[in-house]
């Protein structure tokens, strides 16, 4: 495509929109669970979506969020699965053949050479920021200074390789702001309104993890340590010192699993780890079923599963230090240290429980994923196509 001129959205040709990504593997969570809502988004659009993963094997196949190509990639140890593509001259030879007419990264470390491969080939290119990464860089245990002199560094560089840098939060764009770049654009993420909804609640899925009096906690999360998982366990050993009977149930994996089930059954604290739940039927019915969720992480940019949370009509307790509060809004509480987060728990669960779950699905509402896709594709400077079929709103 060098020397030519770039490709129009015009009324009978879409735009073939190639989404390259680390960091996704069967049983990640929001990343996976954002690329195949706007990969289906676009495709509706009447565009071309195409993603290419790293995985344990080679394949290319057609899906409802367009086509998906799998390249080998090596495994990253001790990060509970993830893969990367490391192979920089296989992925060049790959959106070499794939030529497209526009290109979406989604990893600005180890992929941030894609911004100078798409200038070369003149195709316009957007990096999603699903991180903070100063923010990533202090969980790491580098002093905020350093973290912080760091990531200026990192955005600077990602801002001047790619034409727009995509933030789903005004915290996520903070970070790119303070070094005066002026090609970031807003871009909300949504949520499945269908799939997550009150009416999945199942008093049966309950009452396999509490008792009809007990105090049902849930967090939905990699069990990393950018995560924080452990605040979770601290808070429910401060609500049951203080009288609370309360339970929790942790879904999702991750490196921290065993050293946190060895935690719990030495503090005697009633903490069920399901893992990773494929059937998202009985994962909606957990989140509904819930008094109250945690969601500790403190990097988070936008929190795609806080947010299927509130959709499913349970109120969410975050960290103040994350994008969170913005998201839950008075349909959650925000808080930073263990006492915090239970004081939080407990003034939630006072709110009449039709009042708060009402108020849950309502601050859900607000994000759609077909809005989400329109801010995306306005990113990308693509048009939904007059022919392309109309998503519900």
């Amino acid at each position: 495509m060098t020397g030519t001129a770039l490709p129009a959205c015009t009324p009978d040709h879409g735009l073939r929109i190639v989404r390259v990504a680390n960091f996704v593997t069967p049983v990640s969570g929001g990343l996976r669970t954002a690329l195949r809502h706007l990969g289906e988004g676009y495709a509706a659009a009447g565009h071309e979506p195409v993603l290419v993963i790293p995985g344990p094997r080679a394949s290319d196949e057609l899906t409802p969020q367009g086509r998906v190509i799998t390249l080998p990639g090596p495994e990253i140890p001790g990060s509970g699965g993830y893969r990367l593509l490391a192979r920089r001259a296989r992925v060049e030879a790959l959106l070499e053949s794939l030529a497209p007419d526009r290109l979406e990264v989604s990893d600005r470390t180890t992929l941030r050479w894609t911004g100078e491969w798409a200038r070369r080939h003149r195709v316009p290119a957007v990096m999603v920021s699903h991180e903070s990464a100063d923010g990533v860089l202090g969980t790491w245990g580098l002093p905020s200074g350093a973290a912080r002199r760091a990531a200026d560094a990192l955005n600077r560089r990602t801002a001047h390789a790619y034409t727009k840098v995509v933030c789903t939060t005004a915290w996520a764009a903070a970070e790119f702001e303070r070094i005066g770049a002026r090609n970031v654009v807003r871009a909300p993420l949504g949520v499945d309104l269908d799939g997550w909804h009150p009416g999945g609640h199942d008093p049966a899925v309950r009452r396999q993890f509490a008792q009809d009096a007990q105090l049902l906690l849930v967090m939905c999360s990699r069990l990393s340590p950018e995560k924080k998982p452990d605040t979770a366990l601290e808070v429910l050993a401060h609500l049951r010192a203080s009288g609370v009977d309360a339970v929790l149930v942790a879904a999702g994996d991750g490196p921290l699993r065993a050293r946190l089930t060895t935690h719990a059954r030495a503090a005697r604290l009633p903490v069920t780890f399901l893992g990773h739940v494929p059937d998202r039927a009985v994962l909606a019915a957990l989140l509904a079923g819930a008094d109250v969720a945690l969601a500790p992480g403190p990097v988070e940019t936008f929190g795609l599963a806080a947010l299927e949370t509130l959709a499913c009509g349970t109120p969410v307790v975050v960290s103040s230090r994350s994008a969170l509060p913005a998201i839950v809004g008075t349909a959650g509480a925000a808080a930073d240290t263990v006492g915090e987060y239970a004081a939080a728990v407990r003034r939630l669960t006072d709110v009449p429980e039709p009042v708060r779950r009402a108020r849950a699905r309502a601050q859900a509402e607000r994000y759609t994923w077909p809005a989400a896709v329109d801010a995306f594709l306005a990113a990308h400077d693509a048009a939904r196509l007059p022919a392309a079929t109309e998503p519900s709103r």
